[in-house]
């Protein structure tokens, strides 16, 4: 279960991702037609994901352009701070969500 909010949650910071550079395309002065698509799919998105951990992403995304990194080699992708062996076990498990103690981000571990 977790691990599926988990992915959900990625994907919704790729929609954000995207918002982001039709924002900064349209500052150029070009048009982007799919702007509404994409917000679209952001709310339906956001909808499928718990409201304490989309209130998490979003305090963290005001602060951050990427509120959740992927864990590489036991180090935090987001500030690249070496993580302590038992939050790498803990992680793996898909059981709770994990933030860095460095930045504060919410981790997940590719396998």
């Amino acid at each position: 279960m977790l691990r599926n909010q988990l992915e959900m949650l990625v994907a919704l910071q790729d929609l954000d991702c995207m918002l982001r550079e039709v924002e900064d395309v349209k500052a150029l002065g070009f048009e982007v037609p799919g702007k509404v698509d994409l917000e679209k799919a952001r709310e339906e998105l956001a909808r499928q994901i718990s409201p304490p951990l989309l209130s998490t992403y979003e305090r963290l995304r005001a602060r951050y352009k990427r509120a959740i990194v992927p864990v590489k080699d036991n180090k935090c992708l987001g500030c690249f701070m070496r993580l302590p062996t038992s939050l790498g076990a803990r992680g793996r498990k898909d059981e709770e969500v994990i933030t860095c103690e460095g930045c504060g981000r919410i981790l997940y571990w590719l396998d």
